[in-house]
């Protein structure tokens, strides 16, 4: 086969080259890096394929850290220096505000940057009983595929919890439902790490012994879930301490569920918040809408700034945690008049905002600023229902797709009279091809 150039590097983290006549993306390959492929999708106009040989490597090429990498679907960019990750993300932020949302941002905001490894305090691990191996695997997805990757340890993961992947594969090896135990998952808080099992069958007194001995002898709480969200129960030890995460910054500490939304960055979303804030400046007296709040990650520090904020989520499980978090660090409306604030400091509402109107947005009144942290879907209806009477003088948008925070940058900006002052990626994710991003938008015609 004859050897291509890169051209590029696409937002999957896959160098772009042209053979043939066709557009080929190629995993494990780097901008100016000449390499043979082989194509595992062949399509009229593209192909997608793996690098074969690398004939003349990029000097942005490193020696990945994790001895898994390019088998586990976890990763795809650690054979890139760290650096140019983030300028790869921000180059890709930039093409799709040009491309989707026809708009380039005033400024390029300093990207945010966080620890490159162990960073992932929330995962998903995939459980399997593999005849063949003898054994049970307890890892992410291997790329493309069903399977569980056969792992030692994980790079992102907290060195703790990566330690505990290839002992925990023997846990669950020697239980009674080790067929019927899909999954783990991770999460770790400030005080306490959680394992979530979702089990199919109960377990039997053995199993429930081999769990207590684990947890005990490797300092985790076990949790359970048997079906939905609403079956998850603390198994043992029953006396752990909460699961929270904490914002120093604005003196927060968030309880948090093992199922519940929380960012997987913990050092990064402490960045990403005090920045968000510096660049939505709320004031005292004024009014504030959190949309997709979740737990309050965004409201609660706003309401420590003395604003008045009402956050806005579509799950009224996730409402109802928030309000427990206000009323947890002291800003439940009761607490805040006590304190002789006036008005109501925080509240939360369930709405569906992937079906607002302008009529159920000017509902909620008017507002002097807007924060945005809507899920990868983005927030088009919400803009779309942006009216004269409800138009916020700014707009802080959190995007975890670059792609759908141009899409809503387009009618920001070309229909609804605002003006794009900054952009620029956070590194929420590093090793991956995640783009997280934060944008700045003033109003400034009608």
């Amino acid at each position: 086969m004859n050897p291509v150039i890169i051209e590029s590097i696409d937002q999957e983290g896959r160098g772009i080259a042209h053979a043939d006549g066709k557009v080929i993306f190629i995993e494990g390959a780097l901008i100016g890096e000449h390499v043979t492929y082989s194509s595992y999708r062949k399509k009229t106009s593209f192909e997608m394929a793996q690098v074969a040989d690398i004939l003349k490597p990029s000097f942005m090429r490193v020696e990945p850290k994790c001895p898994h990498f390019g088998v586990c679907g976890g990763c795809s960019m650690q054979h890139l220096d760290q650096r140019v990750q983030v300028a790869v993300k921000q180059r890709i932020l930039e093409e799709n505000l040009a491309r989707i949302g026809k708009v380039k941002p005033e400024t390029i905001l300093r990207p945010l940057h966080g620890l490159p490894w162990g960073y992932r305090q929330r995962a998903r691990l995939s459980v399997r009983h593999v005849v063949k191996k003898g054994k049970t695997l307890v890892g992410f997805h291997e790329k493309r595929s069903s399977f569980v990757a056969d792992m030692s340890r994980c790079e992102i993961l907290p060195p703790k919890i990566s330690g505990l992947i290839p002992l925990l594969a023997q846990l669950i090896e020697g239980l009674s439902i080790r067929e019927r135990l899909p999954q783990v998952e991770v999460a770790c808080g400030n005080d306490v790490d959680v394992l979530l099992l979702r089990i199919m069958e109960p377990l039997t007194v053995s199993d429930e012994a081999a769990l207590r001995a684990f947890a005990d002898t490797h300092d985790i709480q076990f949790w359970l879930q048997t079906k939905g969200p609403e079956t998850v129960v603390p198994f043992h030890p029953l006396n752990a301490p909460a699961l929270t995460y904490t914002l120093p910054e604005f003196g927060v500490e968030m309880p948090f569920a093992p199922t519940e939304f929380t960012q997987v960055n913990h050092v990064l979303n402490r960045v990403m918040v005090h920045h968000a804030l510096r660049l939505l400046d709320p004031q005292p007296g004024e009014r504030v809408a959190d949309f997709f709040c979740g737990l309050g990650n965004f409201t609660l520090p706003i309401a420590r700034s003395g604003a008045q904020v009402l956050g806005i989520e579509g799950s009224a499980a996730l409402v109802k945690r928030a309000m427990q978090n206000a009323a947890h660090n002291g800003l439940d409306k009761y607490s805040l008049s006590l304190r002789g604030r006036g008005g109501v400091g925080v509240e939360f509402k369930a709405m569906n905002l992937f079906e607002i109107d302008e009529a159920a947005l000017a509902q909620l009144g008017s507002f002097d600023k807007w924060l945005i942290d809507p899920p990868r879907d983005g927030a088009m209806e919400l803009v779309k229902a942006i009216a004269p009477e409800t138009a916020p003088g700014r707009i802080v948008y959190v995007s975890c797709n670059p792609a759908t925070l141009a899409r809503d940058t387009e009618v920001l900006v070309q229909v609804k009279g605002y003006t794009l002052k900054a952009a620029g990626v956070m590194n929420m994710f590093p090793q991956t091809s995640h783009v997280e991003s934060i944008a700045v938008f003033d109003k400034t015609s009608i």
